[in-house]
């Protein structure tokens, strides 16, 4: 009959719905016996459905069945569909005057249900206020602001909307904006945990030292920073301008110094616009007067040691006008203005300290505990290297081709090349076990690893452990060079998750090629791209270069008129011996190379 089973089910245990294949029609009735010799059932016909039509297909009907949930586009249903609309199209073209002026007459004409506004609208309308041009608004700021007022009041009494952090800072935005709208802005934000048990951003504190910046309230301004710290948030270069600017302004030297070295952890490199604050703050009165005439020179000298190199952070060194210049700095690190050498800046010891304690913590989980725990015995005896050589990562480079295997060749030119560096001082290599197995198989390579072994230049990772663990630790904890070209990109580098895991890495890492068979080893940057101070109080200040070009970066220098010729010299002998240790031994053509120092030599 082509009939089939729309249910797979028997009503009451005797009917059932069954539909026509061919013509799409359903038919209701009860199983019949079935005939002899078969054992389906025969099905008696009570009603047919005439209204079906021939040859309807499933997907037909599945698409017309979309066809019809589909809501119109635009049409959304609901209270307040037509406010929808208009606040999507006033977004769209930023008219906060014509969205003000519907949110207004859904009030006043609307019913119960016209009222029960929904929490994006209200945000949306913030947003539009927030971002107003207030010379077109009606009534301009006061108009602005006492919209905003309103929205958020509206939003209070309703039980349908609750504010989100997002609403709190647009409206702290449009006060602050409002002359004399600091301290509501401020409270706003200050209280929105309390209030209404949100976390503030640093977007929600932006606006707040905008409005004390241009009114130049500087003890509120620094109010606003100890509430940041308060919330666990860092500021970032435009939350320091302001904070800079409005302390320069103030004539507080004492705070502008402070920001200053926020500023320097904070970025690498500073915008034209915050550049132009520290320039009128170095040529003002109050800058010039700030500082002192006599110090402890070894004291700063430790200080800078102890930081990584780059500053001492013990205040205003030396005192009277400031010359400010914009210069260029070599490719040696000579800065073009005063002369000085600038340093290669290094994470400082308490991030050493953590650094290498992460590493520790994580090998120790991963690695076979005795092991790991030998070598750092181990190390904690023999720290006398310079460079540590991840052997692996050199022996296997650019070896994969037919011929090609573990090239202890390519590793002992590299070997070489650091003991030329280091007036024949060895590094440490470190090699997997199962590698020196079967490197020791070979006679003239066995001759060259007992070499290595008799003038301890050889740690041999067991079996079963992960030698990258073992190169890194030895790098981290002996404060000295690496020699990989390994991107460390891996898991276990993750792992760390580091805020100076790159600092670090762009001051050790040494990587290497080959010419000729020579290694050609490619250093540090001889110098950091980051804000400087050095022992005699000068400062560098690097500007944001869009190339990415060093050679062209402008720095401001900024020294002292009284800095002599003979000063600035002693200055980039000290620095050049104290926080680089620039190799004397490099090759003629690599001038622009720089060494890492031990910091127990520099102490």
């Amino acid at each position: 009959m082509g009939l089939i089973s729309a249910t797979g089910r028997s009503c009451s245990g005797r009917s059932t719905l069954w539909r026509n294949a061919l013509c799409g029609a359903y038919v209701y009735g009860p199983p019949w016996p079935p005939l002899s010799g078969s054992s389906k059932p025969r099905l008696l016909i009570i009603r047919v459905s005439l209204k079906a039509k021939p040859m309807a297909t499933a997907a037909a009907g599945a698409a017309a069945a979309g066809a019809r949930r589909r809501p119109r586009r635009g049409g959304s249903k609901g209270p307040n569909s037509d406010l929808s609309r208009t606040l999507t199209d006033c977004t769209r073209r930023g008219d906060a005057a014509a969205a003000m002026a519907a949110f207004d007459a859904a009030i006043v004409s609307g019913g119960p249900e016209d009222l029960r506004f929904a929490a994006h609208q209200y945000n949306q309308l913030l947003h539009l206020l927030a971002s107003a041009d207030r010379s077109s608004f009606p009534g301009g700021h006061p108009a602005v602001a006492a919209s905003a007022r309103r929205v958020f009041a509206h939003m209070l009494e309703a039980t349908t909307a609750a504010p989100a952090e997002a609403t709190i800072t647009s409206l702290a935005r449009v006060i602050a904006s409002d002359p004399g709208g600091g301290d509501e802005a401020f409270e706003l934000v200050a209280t929105m945990r309390e209030r209404y048990g949100l976390a503030p951003r640093l977007r929600s504190y932006g606006p707040v030292l905008a409005a004390f910046r241009r009114t130049g309230e500087a003890g509120k301004a620094y109010a606003v920073e100890a509430h940041m710290a308060a919330s666990a948030v860092s500021p970032e270069e435009p939350e320091l301008a302001a904070l800079l600017d409005v302390s320069a302004k103030a004539g507080d030297a004492d705070k502008v110094y402070e920001y200053m070295h926020k500023l320097r952890r904070a970025v690498a490199c500073v915008s034209l616009e915050t550049a132009e604050v520290l320039e009128g703050w170095f040529q003002s009165e109050k800058a010039a007067m700030a500082g002192k005439a006599e110090w402890d020179a070894q004291q700063v000298k430790d200080a800078i040691v102890a930081n990584g190199g780059g500053c001492h952070q013990l205040g205003w060194l030396q005192n009277g006008p400031w010359v400010v210049r914009r210069a260029t700095v070599g490719t040696d690190g000579e800065c073009g203005g005063c002369g000085c050498c600038l340093a290669s800046v290094d994470i400082d010891m308490e991030e050493t300290q953590t650094f290498a304690d992460s590493v520790s913590g994580l090998a120790l989980e991963r690695e076979t505990k005795a092991n790991f725990s030998h070598f750092q015995e181990w190390l904690e005896a023999h720290q006398e290297y310079e460079a540590i050589v991840d052997g692996a990562n050199i022996a296997l480079y650019q070896q994969n081709f037919a011929d090609g295997g573990f090239s202890l060749v390519q590793l002992d030119a590299v070997v070489t090349e650091l003991r030329d560096r280091y007036s024949g001082k060895w590094p440490l290599v470190i090699l997997h076990n199962k590698r020196i197995a079967k490197l020791m198989e070979n006679p003239s390579d066995r001759h060259l690893i007992e070499t290595w072994r008799a003038n301890g230049a050889l740690y041999t990772s067991p079996s079963g452990s992960n030698d990258d663990w073992y190169w890194l630790y030895a790098a981290i904890g002996l404060n000295c060079l690496l020699v990989t070209n390994d991107e460390m990109r891996d898991h276990i580098f993750e792992l760390l998750g580091s805020s100076f895991f790159h600092k670090w890495k762009q001051r050790h890492r040494v990587k290497y090629t080959f010419n000729k068979g020579k290694a050609v080893l490619l250093m540090p940057p001889p110098y950091s791209s980051e804000i400087q101070e050095s022992e005699t109080g000068s400062w560098h200040v690097p500007i944001e270069e869009k190339s990415g070009d060093e050679r062209v970066r402008t720095w401001l220098c900024i020294g002292r008129t009284g800095l002599s010729k003979q000063t600035r010299e002693v200055v980039q002998d000290v620095s050049s011996s104290e926080t680089s240790k620039r190799a004397e031994h490099s090759a003629p053509q690599d001038q622009a190379t720089a060494i890492t120092g031990k910091r127990k030599d520099r102490d």
